[in-house]
């Protein structure tokens, strides 16, 4: 389920969500001027390898401190290819502009950074020996998603489900986008257990870890709701889904 719009608007410049997708295109762009040697050495040192921390002997063969905690921001920043760094920066930018309005840049960020982290602890906690690079922004925006859920209840949000070439396109409350997100994630990491440490090319741990923070961060993140602008945007929702219907209707029957 791919996410396109939602029904929650917002005023203000959404300029820390600007920043955070700036920063990882700009990374991304350099890792394309890296190959071979070059780019392993690059992960090896960015991005988040749980062996640097377990294994004494892997971090001396690639150079690096096993105190060096870096990596777990860093690895925030790198992805591992174009599907990758669309596809988490293109949701980053359907949920985050709405929230980072109602909590504030300051707040958004910490709340970003923080899912981050925690992100990035439960990975490595289920892949405790793995060598296998993980990097990627799913983590910190998981707990994007779990906050805009819990901050906006009433939200409806668009969905793109591509059947074999055929985009079919249909609503859905985020609070049961979030949790179907979520259930799939709790299915697939359960699923990794039988694995290999790092195997399966996923961090679900990670994205599981985010939600969670972002879930729970927003209570003690988010400044009082204003009563009034929460009461419009929750009616504008429940009425949005039958308004994109009716324009739909409107407009076939003017064909």
């Amino acid at each position: 389920m791919i996410p396109t719009n939602n029904t929650i608007p917002y005023k203000a410049r959404p300029k820390a969500t600007l920043a955070i997708i700036a920063l990882c295109i700009a990374a991304f762009l350099y890792q394309m001027t890296l190959s071979g040697p070059a780019a392993e050495a690059f992960l090896s040192a960015y991005a988040l390898v749980p062996a640097r921390f377990t294994d004494g002997s892997w971090a001396a063969a690639h150079g690096l401190s096993r105190a060096d905690p870096m990596p777990f921001l860093t690895s925030m920043f790198l992805h591992g290819g174009i599907m990758h760094i669309v596809s988490n920066l293109w949701v980053l930018w359907v949920f985050g502009p709405a929230l980072e309005d109602r909590l504030g840049s300051g707040r958004f960020l910490l709340l970003y950074f923080v899912s981050g982290l925690a992100a990035g602890a439960l990975h490595f906690v289920f892949n405790f020996s793995s060598a296998v690079p993980a990097l990627g922004a799913s983590g910190a925006i998981a707990g994007v998603i779990a906050a805009y859920a819990r901050r906006f209840p009433y939200a409806w949000v668009n969905i793109l489900q591509p059947i074999v070439i055929v985009p079919v396109f249909f609503f859905m409350p985020a609070l049961v986008f979030a949790g179907l997100w979520f259930l799939t994630q709790v299915m697939q990491a359960a699923g990794s257990l039988a694995l290999p440490d790092g195997a399966g090319g996923v961090a679900w741990w990670a994205h599981i870890g985010g939600f969670l923070a972002g879930w729970f961060l927003l209570p003690r993140t988010a400044p009082p709701a204003n009563a009034v602008e929460d009461a419009q945007a929750a009616t504008q929702s429940a009425l949005w889904p039958w308004t994109v219907w009716m324009r739909w209707l409107n407009w076939w029957w003017r064909r």
